[in-house]
């Protein structure tokens, strides 16, 4: 989804949430959202878009943010929530029945960890961690306290998407033995060289940092563009990464990859970003073989499309993104028959992914997109980074969760955190 789109679907869920009519007092979810950026607004929109849902108190180190989320559900009409600076102020409340976790990556891990111990249901935005230690924690910590936990990657919930997989597996394009996933953003734009400089009023930087390392404000590091920092993040791959190969696992099942080379760099951007602005990953799974790449300042990716996943099968090739899917036959197969299907309401995905989790909250059955699912998509992604930044093919102990014999690459499995932050 690009900037474009994303505003057009917040817009959207602004305009059901508004509509949306509240639950009875006794079927109401109360909420405290964790983190009040940019992501915050498609996400709480789309809780609100259904009856249920009551933000109770909301959660930011910038007192800008919390200014702007109370603005906007003023707008919508709905009652002013309370509102903190630090997250276990939500964690601690009794009241709170789901943790919704919009934070920067660095912070999601602890956050979480620290709800489902309080007995909190949580989503928490994608990827799971920036770490696969970290994604590691967050799993074993849903399933040894059985909390509903949603990642937020909200293709899962899509009717085309759903459409397309089932074509996938239900082998009417034969055997799959490559996929390809790919993100060509032109959209991503050169962030500069700022000098360091004063921290803002009314951000506690030191909480923004957290388990991060300690370095001085600097404001291409900070809200969105912290993305594009080790520190914090992991680039495209991660970023964009785990919403494609999620797809890609769904569609090709629960396997690890045996191996993963990457290649790629600092090729268009000239800013102090840190991430590759060009990449390249190629995944050896026991079945098939799965490539990734991302270019940013270009939007003519494979197939003409400027992000999009493509299941080549000996039958057919099965082409799909956020618009829609297509099949293409092989030239020499016939009697294949040629399909090709628009999305309808896509706008209404992250509505939809909130409804699963929501529905799950009630029943107490696993989301569509679990932290052992969300676990497994994330860490294919790192395995990207880590290959790249080893600088070298790295082998993969699924069971272990190491890499073997490359302990440049197993010394980013797991984060170091800065006193007194703790993982656990």
């Amino acid at each position: 989804m690009n900037r474009r789109t994303f505003l057009q679907s917040s817009l959207a869920a602004s305009t059901l949430a508004a509509g949306a009519r509240p639950a009875a007092a006794s079927d109401r979810i109360r909420i405290g959202l964790i983190g009040c950026g940019g992501i915050s607004a498609g996400d709480t929109n789309a809780f609100l878009a259904h009856p249920e849902p009551e933000i109770a108190a909301i959660c930011d180190v910038d007192d800008a943010q919390i200014k702007k989320t109370l603005e906007r559900l003023d707008k919508l009409g709905r009652k002013r929530p309370d509102t903190v600076k630090d997250f276990r102020r939500i964690v601690d409340r009794q009241d709170i029945d789901v943790c919704l976790i919009c934070t920067p990556d660095h912070w999601h891990a602890l956050p979480t960890i620290a709800a489902v111990k309080a007995g909190k249901d949580v989503y928490v935005e994608k990827p799971l961690a920036p770490t696969i230690a970290e994604g590691r924690a967050m799993r074993d910590a849903a399933r040894e306290h059985a909390r509903i936990c949603q990642m937020g990657t909200q293709w899962r919930s899509g009717e085309h998407f759903q459409e397309a997989i089932e074509l996938i597996q239900s082998g009417k394009i034969g055997k799959v033995r490559q996929v390809r996933c790919w993100a060509y953003l032109d959209w991503i734009k050169d962030i500069g060289n700022p000098p360091d400089g004063p921290v803002p009023p009314g951000v506690d930087y030191d909480m923004w940092l957290g388990p991060a390392p300690a370095r001085p404000f600097n404001p291409n590091r900070f809200h969105f563009n912290f993305r594009w920092f080790w520190d914090y993040a992991g680039g495209l791959m991660t970023d964009w990464g785990v919403h494609l190969l999620n797809i890609a696992l769904w569609g090709m099942g629960p396997e690890w990859p045996k191996s993963v080379i990457s290649s790629g760099g600092k090729y268009a951007l000239q800013d102090h970003s840190e991430t590759p602005d060009t990449q390249i990953t190629v995944y050896d799974f026991p079945s098939y073989t799965l490539i990734w790449e991302h270019q940013v300042q270009c939007g003519l990716g494979p197939d003409r499309r400027e992000h999009g996943m493509a299941f080549t099968g000996s039958e057919a090739t099965l082409i799909v993104d956020s618009h829609g899917w297509e099949v293409i036959a092989e030239p020499k197969k016939r009697g294949m028959i040629e399909m090709k299907r628009s999305a309808r309401a896509g706008e209404q995905m992250r509505a939809n992914h909130a409804r699963n989790f929501l529905d799950c909250v009630k029943s107490r059955k696993p989301p569509v997109e679990n932290l052992d699912i969300g676990h497994h998509v994330s860490t294919v992604a790192h395995l990207g980074n880590l290959a790249l930044r080893a600088k070298s093919r790295i082998a993969w102990d699924a069971q272990a969760e190491r890499v073997v014999g490359n302990e440049a690459a197993n010394a980013l499995v797991t984060p170091v955190y800065r006193a007194p932050w703790k993982l656990g």
